[in-house]
């Protein structure tokens, strides 16, 4: 199959923020590849917090589908959304600037918090998903108060 034949890094990228704003874990993974090179902006040192058990280091398309889905089981769905701000395309890569805003359901904090994924799109998928947000503002709307 010709390269001309996937469709492009926009169309890829463009349906996948589709998919993430109707939140449709399977939907969203069937745009990545089988292994995909999946970061999250968090320190490595505070893998695996409790509060924030969606955070963690993905390698597989199955992997990916699980992060939607317990990204969804720890917010309120009420009052989700997500805007984004502009798009940025240089070949297979991609760059969406915007801001979420959420609600922590074991805490019901509502936060906003700016992100930016840089996405890789080849041969029709996602190859490559870094996630790049102000992961202080999740954490605090997730945390327990501590006192």
């Amino acid at each position: 199959m010709s390269v001309a034949a996937f469709p492009s890094t926009r169309t890829v990228v463009k349906e996948l923020s589709r998919r993430i704003g109707e939140g449709d874990p399977e939907g969203i993974a069937s745009l990545h590849a089988e292994r995909v090179d999946w970061k999250l902006d968090w320190p490595e040192t505070d893998l695996g917090r409790t509060a924030t058990p969606w955070i963690r280091p993905r390698s597989t398309r199955v992997d990916v589908a699980a992060h939607y889905r317990e990204l969804g089981e720890h917010h309120v769905p009420e009052g989700a959304a997500s805007e984004i701000d502009r798009f940025l395309f240089d070949g297979d890569d991609a760059v969406m600037l915007g801001e979420i805003r959420r609600t922590a359901r074991p805490t019901r904090r509502a936060y906003r918090a700016r992100f930016a994924p840089h996405l890789t799109a080849e041969g029709g998928l996602v190859t490559r998903h870094h996630v790049y947000e102000d992961s202080l503002a999740v954490a605090r709307a997730s945390e327990a108060e501590q006192g």
